[in-house]
């Protein structure tokens, strides 16, 4: 249905956190194009990465606000989908960002990078940087949550595979056999987390030289454990993201290397999707 010339397109924007600068740069995105097309932008976001319960809040207010569209990043991408369909049968467009649901189709569509080749690029290129070192490393991986939303899922599995390592059941991790692996911790995906996954791998094996982070936030928790411990200058990090913060971090040698992504472009397009649904029905 075409919007009315009296009140403006809603769109609602609800991501995993706030706090993530990744997330900040979508937000970014999403208000600029949705001042530009003259539409009302409502921006949601979890508590914490895994926070399922707020965004399906976010959705059903989004709804009873009378918005045309929402522009969802989940944290759990499976539990998320009940009320996804809530929001499609009430006629709005459901656009997921960065994160595929589970299944895909439970959304209008998917705006997204390749998680899995974002993290087999940081694999490979820490196996290139070991060289032959890397038949002997010691491999801590810093995931996103014990539910193991897909976006989690596909960055790990992506990175053993890029490193060499033979997967197990792609569609989980922590079920590999390989020996490289100290074992795998959660983060939530902030920088607290990080450095709590960290310190519990190294009482697990103080040998860790290579880190796996699901995002650049818990990148820097795991740099400030191995900080702590005089060991930051001889452990490869590896993230995904690309953020602002993540490329600096780079530059600072604190991250090794990071896949960047393009969050404030996914939330610009996802925006004018919704414009162009609101006014043409298509």
């Amino acid at each position: 249905m075409a919007g009315s010339g009296m009140a403006s397109t809603t769109v609602c924007l609800i991501t995993k956190t706030d706090t993530n600068p990744f997330f900040v740069k979508m937000k970014e995105g999403a208000t600029a194009k949705a001042e530009e097309l003259g539409m009302t932008l409502k921006a949601f976001a979890g508590k914490v990465d895994g926070d399922n319960e707020t965004q399906v809040q976010a959705i059903e207010t989004c709804i009873a606000d009378g918005a045309k569209g929402i522009l969802l990043t989940a944290s759990d991408t499976a539990s998320i989908v009940p009320a996804v369909k809530q929001a499609r049968d009430a006629g709005l467009l459901v656009i997921a960002l960065d994160t595929p649901l589970d299944p895909i189709d439970a959304a209008d569509a998917t705006f997204a990078t390749d998680n899995f080749l974002a993290g087999e690029l940081i694999g490979k290129w820490a196996a290139a940087t070991l060289g032959a070192d890397a038949a002997n490393a010691r491999i801590a991986m810093l995931d996103i949550a014990i539910s193991q939303p897909t976006v989690g899922v596909l960055r790990d599995q992506g990175f053993l595979q890029g490193f060499g390592i033979d997967l197990g059941d792609p569609n989980k991790w922590g079920d590999e056999t390989d020996p490289r692996i100290v074992g795998n911790d959660v983060t939530a995906g902030n920088e607290e987390g990080g450095r709590r996954a960290m310190e519990n791998l190294l009482a697990k094996d103080s040998s860790i030289n290579v880190v796996y982070t699901i995002n650049e936030p818990a990148a820097a928790g795991a740099y400030e454990a191995l900080k702590a411990i005089g060991r930051e200058n001889d452990v490869l990090i590896v993230s995904v993201d690309g953020g602002c913060p993540g490329v600096q971090n780079v530059k600072d040698g604190v991250i090794g290397a990071t896949s960047q992504q393009y969050p404030l472009l996914m939330a610009s397009l996802g925006v004018e999707a919704v414009k162009t649904w609101a006014d043409s029905g298509e």
